[in-house]
């Protein structure tokens, strides 16, 4: 199983950078840019809910499953 991020996707149809996001969700531009790129192994719901706020979206707009 895998769970794919799609952030950079939705910051592109939303045409918000990197540095304003990382600035409305309150979360430094390095673990943002981790997000945005998949470099992680876990969100906390706190920083989903704020993503989601900033480029009022949901959850399902930014992660995907894909089957291995």
């Amino acid at each position: 199983m895998a769970i794919v991020l799609r952030l950079d996707r939705v910051m592109a149809d939303r045409k918000i950078s990197l540095n304003e996001l990382a600035e409305k969700v309150g979360i430094a531009n390095v673990n943002l840019s981790k997000i945005k790129t998949g470099k992680i192994s876990a969100i906390r719901f706190s920083t989903l809910e704020a993503i989601c706020k900033a480029l009022n979206c949901q959850p399902g707009d930014i992660l995907e499953y894909k089957e291995d």
